[in-house]
């Protein structure tokens, strides 16, 4: 049953548009910030939960964000504070695009695109274990897309820093690995490779790892399969051998044969990109500790550190007891921990990210007690040996005299075809060929738009959503989910700008996209009957 969202709090600077989405701990709302004149993701605590010490932890999560979020990977923090009823809020990147769960169930990733996403996200993970922080709950669902395309991960509601204290913590069953169902369960940053690994299958194969279609998959089916069976095949023929042994190692049963750094990872990723001759993504790294010589361009360009520039929660978040940090953190292993509260203020307004929506999950979620992180040694040489080298002063040199002897080469060439025009064409500059102007070709834009006219109604006990498509088109048909407040998503498909959803009481919202025939999607649009 959908629970209705929360009232919406009156925040100043802030103009209320609809609810984003609607959870255990807190309620997601869009919000147009007035100066400077954006859309932005609001994410408030539930009333209900400020004295369960849930507080603390949504305190911890703007701490954490605010430290991370200039990586270009991981959804932008602006602000935080308290609003005028007493409920912490963070103000957050507004992402427009459906999260990689969404995009996942409607159908698989080609290659290059999970190729691409993993490389990205595997750096925006290193750098959070760098400055001392475990994710502990990545998934497709809280990797959500920027309006400019790129991957950005969010919710770091369960992070844990060595400093920070809750009463327990949460994790997502079809991502976590066999150590996070033991008594203590475990966690570390060889948990978090697993959780790449099972990101990056998800969208390969369509599915969470140990998910089989046409059979059971209740909780205690996935953790049995988890802990004791083989990770299966992906059984897709563009899938080359070496990606799948990626994945096999990356959710290897045993922590210690897993990769040891996310960036071991993500540079195994690269080298089946090599494998495959697609460009080779980056790894984008930032990390406050880095020596100045190793802060630029690694001499093959394909992994990028930067220094962390550090952002604070709002004034008035800081001065809020429920934000206050009971103790400065330490490192994770030997990686030392980047302390938000000693950094220097950054003005929110120059953070030029577009802003990005809080998603939702088709998981189950238990919880646990807080677990110890677990220092990790770091990867064996063996999984970085195979690095691509740069190029030697000597390579640069003779590279550099080829170069020269090539535009000699074409200079005299250029100079041969013209004497010969003027032979065979007395009288002309230049031969009649290149007299034509070449005809200017049609940019065809992947711009799917997005319905409109959003209405809903109650008719007996179905609620009936209907839209218009402005700019139909032949195959066009329309993806539609309910907003439920458990997080599971279960997508529809109508022909029609149609939709029927039985009546339960309270608020009804759906979202809405449309569909091209060639699999292009608009971005959602959510629609809501308050029956």
């Amino acid at each position: 049953m959908t629970r209705p969202p929360s009232p919406p709090p009156d925040l100043p600077g802030f103009h209320y548009v609809e609810p984003l989405g609607t959870g255990g701990f807190a309620d997601v709302f869009l919000y147009e910030q007035q100066m400077p004149r954006r859309h932005v993701a609001v994410k408030v605590l539930l009333a209900d939960r400020l004295a369960s010490g849930a507080a603390q932890e949504f305190a911890e999560e703007a701490n954490v964000m605010a430290m991370l979020s200039t990586h270009p990977a991981i959804v932008t923090i602006y602000q935080a504070g308290v609003a005028g009823d007493g409920r912490p809020y963070l103000v957050m990147e507004y992402c427009p695009r459906p999260n990689l769960q969404l995009r996942a169930r409607k159908e698989p990733f080609s290659i290059a695109e999970a190729l691409r996403v993993g490389v990205q996200v595997a750096g925006a993970v290193e750098t959070a274990h760098r400055a001392g922080v475990l994710h502990r709950d990545i998934k497709p669902a809280n990797i959500l897309v920027t309006a400019y395309n790129r991957p950005a991960l969010t919710d770091f509601g369960i992070a844990t820093t060595a400093g920070a204290t809750s009463e327990a913590a949460g994790m997502s069953i079809p991502w976590s690995p066999p150590e996070s169902f033991t008594e203590p369960p475990r966690s570390g940053p060889r948990t978090d490779v697993w959780a790449l690994g099972a990101t990056l299958y998800t969208l390969l194969a369509g599915r969470s790892p140990f998910e089989r279609p046409g059979e059971r998959n209740t909780s205690a089916d996935l953790i049995e399969r988890i802990e004791r069976a083989a990770l299966p095949s992906l059984n897709r023929p563009d899938s080359p051998a070496s990606l799948q042994r990626v994945l096999d190692r990356a959710m290897a049963k045993n922590p210690d044969d897993r990769y040891g750094s996310a960036v071991a990872f993500a540079r195994a990723l690269q080298k089946v990109q090599i494998e495959l001759s697609h460009s080779v993504t980056p790894i984008d790294i930032v990390d406050d500790h880095a020596p100045a010589e190793e802060q630029e361009d690694d001499g093959d360009g394909l992994t990028r550190v930067r220094q962390v520039v550090s952002i604070e929660p709002d004034a008035s978040t800081r001065a809020s007891a429920t934000t206050q940090r009971k103790g400065p953190p330490e490192p994770v292993g030997d990686v030392p921990v980047f302390d938000a509260a000693s950094a220097p203020h950054v003005d929110e307004a120059t953070q030029l990210r577009v802003p990005t929506p809080p998603s939702e999950s088709e998981d189950r979620t238990v919880l646990r007690p807080p677990t110890p992180i677990l220092p990790e040694a770091s990867d064996d040489p063996q999984s970085v040996a195979a690095e691509p080298t740069t190029a030697t002063g000597e390579t640069r040199r003779r590279t550099g005299l080829w170069v020269s002897l090539s535009v000699v080469a074409a200079v005299l060439v250029v100079g041969a075809v013209i004497v010969g025009a003027n032979v065979l064409f007395p009288g002309s500059s230049t031969p009649p060929e290149a007299t034509e102007t070449a005809q200017p070709q049609e940019v065809v834009s992947d711009f799917v738009p997005r319905v409109v006219q959003m209405d809903g109604s109650r008719q007996g006990d179905q609620i009936v959503f209907a839209w218009v498509n402005q700019e139909p088109l032949d195959g066009d048909t329309y993806l539609w989910n309910v907003v439920d407040v458990s997080g599971d998503i279960d997508p529809q498909q109508a022909d029609e700008p149609l939709a029927r959803v039985d009546a339960t009481g309270g608020m009804v919202c759906i979202d809405v996209m449309l569909r091209r025939a060639d699999g292009r999607v608009s971005e959602p649009v959510r629609g809501c009957v308050d029956q």
